[in-house]
């Protein structure tokens, strides 16, 4: 994972340099991270982001809530940090009002690659644990056809809920069942065949 600039930024200082930027960066702690740098944008991770938006976005569809995928950024900490959700759902108004970010998810799925799984499983799970909004947080492994799905307790804990066993994935905070043929259709990585036969049967 890099971090661009060395020095480290204001959030507002962030802001200023990103709009002149032909790619994207998340913003942590003052430093700068390359997200391309972070997660190459291989087959498989921009398959699975786009059937989980696209299954979302239906599902949604006819409610107050919206779906965004990977270029909208979200706010966390009130502006300490940025970042770009691979997908992420927020059902609160106040979000309509602002053009360029978001602040309230409800749900985030984060599709994971080699050198960015430790980052999306560790400091950037950290920050969006603060997010009072959030209900579910769930990553999505390529390489390895597994979903783990976080979902935030009534007492403030968070549980996990791994895939291992199952053939399709909860998202509760949304009211969507999800197969995992569905999630991973069209992914071309060993297992994926077994899938889509198990959901023809």
């Amino acid at each position: 994972m890099n971090a661009v600039p060395k020095t480290t930024v204001t959030a507002a200082e962030y802001l200023a340099w990103e709009e002149l930027q032909e790619t994207k960066h998340e913003f942590l702690n003052g430093m700068v991270f390359d997200v391309y740098a972070m997660a190459a944008a291989q087959d498989a991770h921009v398959t699975i982001a786009g059937n989980v938006f696209s299954l979302i976005k239906a599902h949604l569809r006819g409610t107050p809530c919206r779906t965004y995928i990977a270029d909208m950024k979200l706010q966390v900490h009130a502006g300490s940090a940025y970042f770009y959700p691979d997908v992420f759902v927020t059902c609160d108004p106040r979000d309509r009002a602002s053009e360029y970010h978001k602040s309230y998810p409800k749900l985030i799925v984060e599709v994971l690659s080699p050198s960015s799984a430790g980052y999306d499983r560790g400091e950037k799970f950290a920050a969006y644990r603060q997010v009072s909004s959030l209900d579910e947080y769930v990553l999505i492994d390529p390489a390895k056809l597994t979903v783990d799905l976080f979902r935030r307790l009534e007492d403030g804990r968070w549980a996990l809920y791994p895939s291992e066993g199952k053939d399709a994935v909860e998202f509760a905070s949304i009211g969507l069942s999800a197969r995992f043929a569905e999630l991973f259709e069209d992914v071309l990585v060993e297992g994926a065949a077994e899938l889509r036969a198990d959901s023809a049967l």
